[in-house]
C-alpha cells in the first residue's frame, strides 16, 4: 500500500542563499520544520532525502549554455569569462545575483521536486511535499525573481516524459507563475493556473486573463489577477470558483501545487491584505480536488514568502497538516476556530525575531482595519474570474 504522505528534504537546499540582506532566506525551512516537529506533525519516518538533479534532468527545461553559466558562476571566485556574461543569463541583478555554490543548491531543490513527483506518479505515495521547491520564475535561458532553476517546470517535464500524465499546475503565490506558464504554454496536457496580484502593479508584470495558452495549448492556461488590497473573502471566493471549474474541465491525472505565501498582509513584497485563513483554505480545496479527480495524486511545493518569522512557518505547515489530515487542520477548518502554536516553538525563536511572534495558527483579523474600497475590489475580482472561466 502506498504511503499517505511523504515529506521530501535535501540538505543542500539550505545553501540556496544569495546574501544576508536578500529577502529570500533559507531560514524559512528550519523554522517551519521545527514548528511541525514541535506540533507533533512531522516525524523522521515521514522524511525522505532526495538526490540532486543531474544536467540531463535540468536540460528537460533549461538550455545547456545556461546550465554551464550557472556552474561557472558558482565558484567562490568565478572566472572573468563567466562574470562578463552573467547579466545575459539574468544572474547579475538585484533580485537574482550569482553566489558561491549556486548550481549545487539549485540542483538540490530540483532533485527534491522531481523525487516528490516521481513518488506520487509511481504510486509509492498518495501525496508528497517538497517545501524547498516552488522556484517558478526561472526560464530555460535565464534566472529571474530569486529563481535559478525552475524545479516545478522540470518536475512537470519529467512527469510528462516518464509517465505521460495530464498535469494541473496550481500556483497560489502572490506573484504570477510566469516561468512555469511559458514553459508549457503550447502543451495541451499541462494546465497552468495562477492566482496572484495583478501584474499591473507587481513583478513579473504578466499573468493577465488574456494569457490562455497558444496553438494546441490554447485554453490550458488560466490567470486570476486580483486587485491590490484584496482580502480573505474575495481571494478565497476567486480561488474556489475558478479552480473547481478548471479541475472539472481539465480532469488531470495529477496536481502539482505551489504554495507561495506572500499574499499575506504582513509580507513586504506585495500589496495584498490576506490573513492565514487563505493558507488554511487553499490546501484544503486542492486536497479535496486531488481526491475527487486524481485518485489523491497531489504534489505540493513551497515558493515565495518574505515574512519568514510570522507568516511562512505557519502557512507552509498548514500544507502538511492538511496533506496528512492532522487534527489541527480539521480544527482550523471550523468557523471561528483557532488553535495555539506550540509555546516551545514561540519561545525557541522569539529571541531571534525582531517582531513579536504569533501565538496562534490563525490571525486575529477582527483587530485589523478593513480595507477601503472593499466592495469595488471584490467586484473587480469577480469580473476577472468570470472573464477567465467563460471559455472553459
Amino acid at each position: 500500500m502506498p504511503a499517505n504522505a511523504v515529506f521530501i528534504h535535501h540538505p543542500g537546499a539550505a545553501r540556496y542563499y544569495f546574501h544576508d540582506d536578500h529577502p529570500f532566506h533559507p531560514e524559512r525551512i528550519p523554522l517551519t520544520v521545527d514548528l511541525l516537529e514541535k506540533t507533533g506533525a512531522l516525524t523522521a519516518d515521514c522524511i525522505l532525502t532526495a538526490d540532486s538533479a543531474d544536467p540531463e534532468l535540468l536540460s528537460l527545461i533549461h538550455r545547456q549554455d545556461y546550465i554551464e553559466a550557472v556552474r561557472g558562476l558558482s565558484c567562490e571566485n568565478p572566472a572573468v569569462q563567466w562574470t562578463d556574461i552573467a547579466e545575459r543569463y539574468g544572474l547579475r541583478t538585484e533580485d537574482t545575483p550569482f553566489f558561491p555554490g549556486m548550481h549545487d543548491a539549485a540542483a538540490a531543490i530540483v532533485g527534491g521536486s522531481v523525487m516528490a513527483a516521481d513518488l506520487v506518479a509511481s504510486g509509492e505515495a498518495n501525496h508528497a511535499y517538497h517545501m524547498a521547491g516552488g522556484l517558478h520564475h526561472a526560464f530555460p535561458e535565464r534566472g529571474s525573481g530569486f529563481c535559478v532553476y525552475n524545479d516545478a517546470a522540470v518536475a512537470i517535464a519529467y512527469l510528462r516524459q516518464t509517465f505521460d500524465l495530464r498535469i494541473l499546475y496550481i500556483d497560489t503565490d502572490v506573484h504570477h507563475g510566469d516561468g512555469v506558464q511559458w514553459a508549457f504554454y503550447h502543451d495541451p496536457d499541462v494546465f497552468t493556473y495562477s492566482i496572484h496580484e495583478t501584474g499591473k502593479f507587481l513583478f513579473p508584470g504578466t499573468g493577465f486573463v488574456h494569457e490562455r495558452g497558444a496553438d494546441q495549448g490554447h485554453g490550458t492556461s488560466m490567470n486570476i489577477p486580483l486587485e491590490p488590497y484584496t482580502e480573505d473573502d474575495s481571494w478565497i471566493e476567486s480561488f474556489r470558483t475558478s479552480i473547481e471549474k478548471v479541475t472539472a474541465s481539465f480532469k488531470p491525472d495529477l496536481i502539482i501545487s505551489q504554495h507561495g505565501c506572500d499574499a499575506h498582509a504582513l509580507d513586504p513584497l506585495s500589496h495584498v491584505h490576506c490573513s492565514m485563513r487563505i493558507y488554511q483554505t487553499m490546501p484544503s480545496i486542492i486536497h479535496e480536488l486531488a481526491h475527487r479527480y486524481c485518485n489523491g495524486k497531489w504534489v505540493a511545493l513551497g515558493g515565495g514568502g518574505y515574512d519568514r518569522w510570522r507568516v511562512v512557518p505557519r502557512a507552509w505547515s498548514m500544507v502538511w497538516l492538511e496533506m496528512t489530515d492532522h487534527p489541527i487542520s480539521r480544527k482550523l477548518a471550523q468557523p471561528n476556530a483557532n488553535e495555539p502554536l506550540p509555546p516551545e516553538w514561540v519561545e525557541a525563536w522569539s529571541a531571534s525575531c525582531e517582531d513579536e511572534l504569533p501565538a496562534q495558527w490563525l490571525d486575529q483579523v477582527e483587530d485589523w482595519a478593513p480595507m477601503p474600497r472593499r466592495n469595488e475590489i471584490t467586484a473587480r475580482n469577480r469580473q476577472a474570474v468570470q472573464t477567465a472561466i467563460q471559455n472553459l
